[in-house]
């Protein structure tokens, strides 16, 4: 089928691009100029430009055209650029022509992204080939991103799974849940989902699915489950579900807690810390993760004449090697929890964590190489990053916040937010949720500053709400790996998920806007 064809969709994704580059592009009358704190520019101007009642950070000011000129925003960039010493020209209500070209290569790419004809690491690479060729980032610029801080930190999180998995602690957590559910199907599943669900803020909510599935799959087919029926479905959705909501709890939980974070200081110089958004965030997930579970089990209820064979296996004392991985894994989150403390980068106090790990022998070389996914750890993040910082540095991030604060300016933080969150959880079922965060932050951070809200507010609320990928199989990770065991068809994720995404956006908004005016961030 023609439609299927990988060169037909490339070719889609081209046309496309070009289609959206074709379009007016919308000027605008306003510009903010920076750079020029003697306001030079706008004595050279006066007349054709008039000065607007405004100023920024830095000593900026904004000049409004006068008359008709076809291109305003253009002929100003070039006498500011006349003036030189760094002159910079800013769109305020209008798209300059480097914002235009990012938003036909944003359009390709998101479109290669959902069709996938390409594998979606050597798409995110060719974002930074992309940002480069048009001219709308530097190629320092560009490829920097791939090695930010935060994807090296996202690293260091996988690694670390990967050390509890080759020390068996992964297997002592499973074992002890298995233990305490006893043979009820219900029962089991949901202490398996929640146990794990809860964990998975701490262990990535991929880990913490396959974990779960691996343990539920055995017992399953002991038990005399069969594939596609509501028992099957209610067991693998449930962890699935689980460990995405769990995943916001902390900023290892998953890649769109860190990358908001980033994004957040990046774009304000306001930094959540590991602890902080533990405080803010790890309630949430406490109130969401059972949820989900719950209205899976509304959705598809199980037989409960099931009943699983008693999990009598004993795993022996601790060994040395575990206790020391413990150890280890405790000292890695005590530098993560105090950043504050002593200032080191996450990603370094990681690093070093994966460093004693593989001196004590833990892990080898090979395990790294074989075990990590190395695509979805620098590319796909790094890309995400890369697509998000370029968004803002162009200005297509502030003429969107601008086109939008209309719509939400004067009614508070609650509309902002449950926007967003809505927005949000959408979008992330047709792309990564690190890339909908990294695509979404830079224009919702501008909106929240326009309106007086705590940008913070914004940030957790759309990392949160990013973990609600619940309508699709390629929406995120644990979805993926729930429906790879063929328990359940892809219908049926949908189905559950129709239900579940506004049931868990309901209760995020209200947990959070009670918990976060206890912590006074509202």
């Amino acid at each position: 089928m023609v439609l299927r064809n990988k060169y037909f969709q490339i070719g889609l994704a081209i046309l496309l691009g070009l289609i959206v580059s074709a379009l007016p592009r919308p000027e605008g009358t306003i510009f903010t100029v920076s750079g020029d704190p003697d306001r030079l520019l706008a004595q050279q101007v006066e007349g054709r430009y008039e000065f607007v009642d405004w100023e920024g950070a830095n000593g900026a000011y904004r000049l409004a055209a006068n008359g008709d000129a076809a291109e305003p925003g253009v002929a100003l960039s070039a006498e500011a650029a006349a003036l030189g010493g760094g002159v910079e020209i800013g769109y305020v209500n209008g798209l300059s022509p480097k914002a235009f070209r990012f938003l036909a290569v944003l359009a390709a790419l998101i479109f290669l992204f959902v069709v996938e004809p390409i594998p979606l690491e050597i798409t995110a690479v060719m974002i930074g080939v992309c940002l480069v060729f048009f001219g709308i980032v530097d190629v320092t610029s560009a490829w920097a991103t791939y090695m930010h801080p935060v994807v090296v930190f996202i690293m260091c999180c996988l690694i670390l799974a990967i050390a509890l998995e080759k020390a068996g602690l992964t297997e002592r957590l499973s074992h002890a849940i298995a233990k305490r559910a006893g043979t009820s199907v219900i029962r089991f599943t949901f202490i398996l989902s929640i146990g794990l669900g809860i964990g998975s803020g701490v262990m990535h909510d991929a880990a913490a699915t396959a974990i779960g599935i691996a343990t539920m799959i055995p017992l399953m087919r002991a038990a005399g489950i069969q594939p596609n029926t509501n028992t099957a479905r209610f067991m693998l959705l449930s962890v699935a579900f689980a460990c995405s909501c769990g995943g916001m709890g902390t900023l290892v939980g998953g890649g769109r807690c860190m990358v908001a974070a980033a994004f957040l200081k990046e774009l304000t110089g306001i930094e959540i810390t590991f602890f902080d958004w533990i405080k803010f965030a790890f309630p949430l997930a406490v109130v969401t993760v059972p949820a989900s579970v719950l209205v899976v089990y509304f959705v598809y209820r199980p037989d409960p004449t099931f009943q699983l064979p008693k999990y009598d296996e004993t795993l022996g004392p601790w060994s040395t090697l575990q206790k020391r991985t413990v150890l280890i894994l405790g000292a890695v989150f005590t530098a993560w929890l105090t950043k504050g403390l002593h200032g080191i980068d996450y990603s370094i106090t990681g690093m070093i964590g994966v460093a004693a790990l593989v001196a004590i022998g833990v892990l080898r070389w090979r395990d790294i190489h074989e075990n990590l996914e190395w695509g979805t750890a620098l590319f796909i993040f790094g890309g995400g990053i890369c697509l998000g910082l370029a968004m803002a540095s162009s200005g297509a991030a502030s003429y969107f916040a601008h086109l939008f604060f209309p719509l939400v300016e004067g009614r508070g933080w609650l509309v902002l937010l449950a926007g967003v969150c809505f927005f949000g959880a959408l979008v992330t079922n047709a792309m990564a949720n690190v890339a909908a965060a990294a695509l979404i932050l830079p224009i919702v951070i501008p909106l929240a500053q326009l309106e007086g809200v705590d940008p913070r507010v914004l940030t957790l609320g759309l990392a949160c709400a990013t973990s609600f990928a619940m309508l699709l199989v390629i929406g995120c990770p644990p979805n993926a790996i729930a429906y790879s065991y063929r328990q359940f068809s892809s219908f049926d994720l949908t189905r559950v998920g129709l239900v579940a995404t506004p049931v868990l956006l309901i209760l995020l908004l209200v947990t959070a806007g009670i918990w976060w005016s206890v912590l006074g961030l509202l």
